[in-house]
C-alpha cells in the first residue's frame, strides 16, 4: 500500500527513524536502566520492538495497558505507575503470571493493593510536580505499611515530569538535582534496590535513578524536539489539503486528531495558524491544490496517538506495516 491509499487523518511511523531512536536509547541506557513508558505510544508492535533492544521492563500507565502487554508476552516485569483505588484487575494479572508493581502514595491506596493481590510496589514520592505521590518524610512510614499488610515494597518512584520539557539544559539540570535530593532521601527511608523516575527530556541527566521511565524517545514531537535530544522525529499525521484559499491553506487534520496541550503542530514549509475539531488552518511556502497529502508534526505525541487507532510504518511512500494501537482505553 501507498500513503497515497490511506485514510486522513493517519499516523505515519517512519520506519527508519523509529530505529535510529531504539537503537540510540539502546546504546545510552542498557538493559534494565531503562523502563520504557508504553503511553507514549499504546501499541504492543512497538512496545516489542523495545524490548528487541534488551528494554524487557515497562511502565504502564493505565490497568489496560498493563494487560495489554500481559496478553501480548510482555509481563516479565510491568509497573503501574499511578495510583488506583481498585486494584482487582491487577490482582488478577498477578495471579495470571505477570510481574506486576503498582505505585503507592497513601495508606488507601496500599490497602486497594493489599486487599487484591497485588504482590509488589513502589512508594510514589512528590518531586515537585502537583500531581500524585506522597512527600518524602512519609515514605517510610507509608513503607512499613505497606510491608505490614503483607506487600514486598521494592522501592520508590517519582516523576520530574515539571521538570522534562524545559528547554534550558542548565535549568533542567539545575532542578532535577533538587526533585531528585527528595527521592533519594525517601530511598533511604523505604529501602528497596529501585528507584524509578525520569523521562525523555531528563534520560541522559538523571543519574540518581536506578530506571528511568523514558517513553516519548521512539516517536519523538515538537515539544521534545526543542530540546535538542538525539532522537528524530518519526512520527507524522499524513493529512489531505481539503481547500486553498487568498492567503491560506486546510488541512483535513484538527484537534480531533492531535494533542494539542503542547501548542500547534508544525508543517514543515508552512506557518500553522490554528486547529478547529476537523481543520488544520496554515500558510504555506508553496503553492498547494486540493487533494495534496502534507505531513504535519504533532507537539505532544503520547494524546495524539491515543486518537487513532493505527501506527503505519513507512518506508518513504510505502507502507510496510499496520500496527494496531491495542492499548488504548480504560
Amino acid at each position: 500500500m501507498k500513503t497515497a491509499q490511506l485514510t486522513t487523518p493517519a499516523l505515519l511511523v517512519d520506519a527508519a527513524g523509529l530505529e535510529a531512536n531504539l537503537r540510540t536509547m539502546g546504546r545510552a541506557l542498557l538493559g534494565d536502566r531503562l523502563r520504557p513508558h508504553v503511553k507514549a505510544h499504546k501499541c504492543t508492535a512497538l512496545a516489542a520492538r523495545q524490548a528487541a533492544q534488551g528494554h524487557t521492563r515497562f511502565t504502564c500507565a493505565t490497568t489496560a495497558e498493563m494487560e495489554g502487554m500481559a496478553r501480548a508476552g510482555l509481563g516479565e516485569d510491568l509497573l503501574l505507575a499511578n495510583e488506583v483505588a481498585d486494584a482487582t484487575r491487577l490482582g488478577a494479572l498477578a495471579r495470571e503470571g505477570a510481574r506486576v508493581t503498582v505505585a503507592v502514595d497513601s495508606e488507601e491506596t496500599t490497602a486497594a493493593a493489599a486487599r487484591a493481590g497485588v504482590p509488589e510496589v513502589l512508594i510514589d514520592v512528590n518531586v515537585g510536580l502537583p500531581r500524585c505521590g506522597c512527600r518524602a518524610e512519609d515514605a517510610g512510614r507509608l513503607a512499613e505499611r505497606a510491608r505490614a499488610a503483607g506487600l514486598t515494597v521494592r522501592g520508590v518512584m517519582g516523576y520530574e515530569g515539571h521538570i522534562v520539557g524545559l528547554e534550558d539544559r542548565g535549568q533542567r539540570t539545575e532542578m532535577l538535582r533538587d526533585s531528585m535530593a527528595r527521592l533519594v532521601l525517601a530511598s533511604d527511608q523505604v529501602g528497596g534496590d529501585v528507584i524509578s523516575a525520569g523521562g525523555t527530556g531528563t534520560y541522559d541527566i538523571n543519574t540518581w535513578a536506578t530506571e528511568i521511565q523514558a517513553g516519548s524517545y521512539a516517536l519523538m514531537d515538537t515539544a521534545y524536539a526543542k530540546l535538542g535530544l538525539p532522537f528524530v522525529q518519526a512520527l507524522t499525521v499524513l493529512s489531505t489539503v481539503i481547500s486553498v484559499s487568498d492567503g491560506w491553506v486546510v488541512a483535513d487534520c484538527g484537534l480531533k486528531a492531535l494533542g494539542m496541550d503542547h501548542g500547534n503542530p508544525s508543517v514543515e514549509g508552512a506557518e500553522v495558524w490554528f486547529c478547529s475539531d476537523e481543520h488544520l488552518t496554515f500558510v504555506p511556502q508553496a503553492r498547494l491544490r486540493v487533494g495534496e497529502r502534507i505531513r504535519v508534526l504533532p507537539a505532544h505525541v503520547d494524546p495524539t496517538v491515543a486518537y487513532h487507532e493505527h501506527l503505519h510504518v513507512v518506508d518513504g511512500d510505502e507502507v510496510t506495516e499496520r500496527w494496531d494501537v491495542d492499548l488504548r482505553g480504560w
